[in-house]
């Protein structure tokens, strides 16, 4: 990765824009927070404007309200106006929604940095690894590696903060050996483990408990051998328990810790359409169905957005094309532990 490029691009340039995905997580936050301490360091002139409201439960990643959200009549200017603009853990423009046309619309340089498969060319520099575990670890080595500031505590907090939910505790794949040293070396910095922890996943609120409740009495098995579950929340599901679509994270993960389940699902209808999340195990590729639908993320977790169909009519074609794929997974395994012996 070209970090000496991207230290020129901050350096010769005196005005950013930030922005992250629609439903940012806290790799997203953290990468955007982490990005405007270091730029303020710099002394540089920094905007952070959002499509989506920060979660409650992140709110903390945001003390001093420094994130915007997007008002196109507020900030329809602000596109032209700064030097460069940057788009951290997205790679597809759409992911923007509602600001997407006036970023691609823009004359100024832009900067994408990320960590997810298959990325969209809609900027002049694109910064990614899709071996790293978050966009945040990203970050960490570019300053490490450039030294273009000091991580001080305010950035290694986010920093934490993002590794820490996109390695799902340090227990994904992507835990590599350098993740746990670079988590040491902000823990050394005065990053605080259980504070992150707790203020990330111990703060939810009532009707998310409520709305786990429901998700998991919709849960079924599909498959010859129940590889396959599928988690269902409804608007009316919504509505009722008071929760919100921010409040429905990690609740997909859950129908992994079955013991037959290969392939997670989970459909979460919204005003517009719906969502749906897709988990996996092993070396099975959710990535690449969420592609065959317009959506994309990583190997074992990706998402898709769908806008134009029916959620109950596409949940079976859905579902059908999860156990063709597992079928040609199956028939590959196969044919190569022949192949061996």
């Amino acid at each position: 990765m070209n970090y000496k490029l991207l230290k020129q691009i901050l350096q010769e340039n005196n005005s950013f824009l930030l922005t992250t995905h629609v439903n940012p997580d806290a790799d997203a936050l953290g990468s955007e927070m982490a990005f405007y301490f270091l730029l303020k360091k710099l002394g540089k002139v920094v905007h952070v404007v959002n499509t989506s409201k920060t979660p409650y439960y992140l709110e903390f990643m945001d003390a001093e309200n420094v994130i915007q959200r997007f008002d196109e009549e507020q900030h329809k200017d602000i596109f032209n106006q700064v030097d460069v603009l940057i788009a951290l853990d997205f790679n597809r423009g759409q992911r923007m929604v509602r600001m997407e046309n006036l970023f691609r619309q823009s004359k100024k340089l832009k900067v994408c940095i990320d960590h997810h498969e298959d990325p969209e060319i809609f900027t002049d520099h694109l910064f990614f690894e899709t071996s790293f575990a978050a966009t945040g670890q990203i970050i960490y080595n570019f300053i490490k590696e450039t030294s273009i500031v000091e991580i001080d505590l305010a950035i290694a907090d986010q920093l934490y903060a993002a590794i820490m939910t996109d390695t799902g505790s340090f227990r994904f794949d992507r835990t590599t050996a350098d993740v746990h040293l670079i988590a040491a070396d902000l823990i050394n910095v005065g990053v605080k483990p259980n504070d992150v922890y707790t203020k990330v996943y111990n703060t939810s609120r009532i009707g998310k408990i409520k709305l786990l409740g429901d998700a998991i009495q919709s849960l079924t098995l599909h498959g010859e051998k129940d590889e396959i579950a599928v988690m269902v929340i409804s608007k009316e599901a919504m509505q009722t328990s008071g929760a919100d679509e921010a409040d429905t994270d990690g609740f997909v993960n859950l129908c992994l810790t079955i013991d037959s389940v290969q392939v997670a699902l989970k459909f979460l209808e919204l005003n517009e359409g719906f969502k749906v999340s897709l988990r996996s195990k092993g070396e099975i590729s959710v990535q690449k169905i969420a592609a065959e639908f317009g959506g994309g993320g990583h190997r074992n977790a990706s998402g898709v957005r769908i806008r134009d169909k029916e959620m109950n009519t596409f949940i079976p074609i859905l579902i059908n094309r999860i156990k063709e794929y597992l079928k040609i997974e199956d028939r590959s395994k196969n044919s190569e532990i022949r192949i061996k012996e």
